[in-house]
């Protein structure tokens, strides 16, 4: 577990940074700021590279045969990394929403 502790708080820490930059954007969208709007994205693009980044670690040590202990934490992890992944994804429909609002 200890070994892959790192990684799985990698997961927990840069999907829940991924999640709050994606709620930035939507939010800067809102107030009509879509430079603010575009730059949060691609932070939460970022975050979330760096948590996939975390999340191959932990799969490259289960293909070379380290398999790993499932424990609630590293099921938490990869629940945490898929909901940020779907939110950012949401959010980027929204700011595209609000743009398009704010053209009219």
């Amino acid at each position: 577990m200890d070994e892959n502790l790192e990684a799985i708080m990698g997961l927990i820490v840069n999907g829940g940074n991924a999640k709050s930059l994606a709620f930035e954007a939507i939010r800067a969208a809102k107030d009509g700021d879509f430079d603010l709007a575009e730059k949060k994205l691609k932070e939460s693009d970022k975050a979330l590279s760096q948590a996939h980044n975390s999340q191959t670690d932990m799969l490259t040590k289960e293909a070379q045969g380290k398999h790993a202990e499932v424990t609630l934490l590293s099921v938490h992890s990869q629940d945490h990394i898929m909901n940020a992944i779907t939110f950012r994804d949401l959010a980027g429909e929204i700011v595209d929403l609000y743009r398009r609002l704010n053209n009219d």
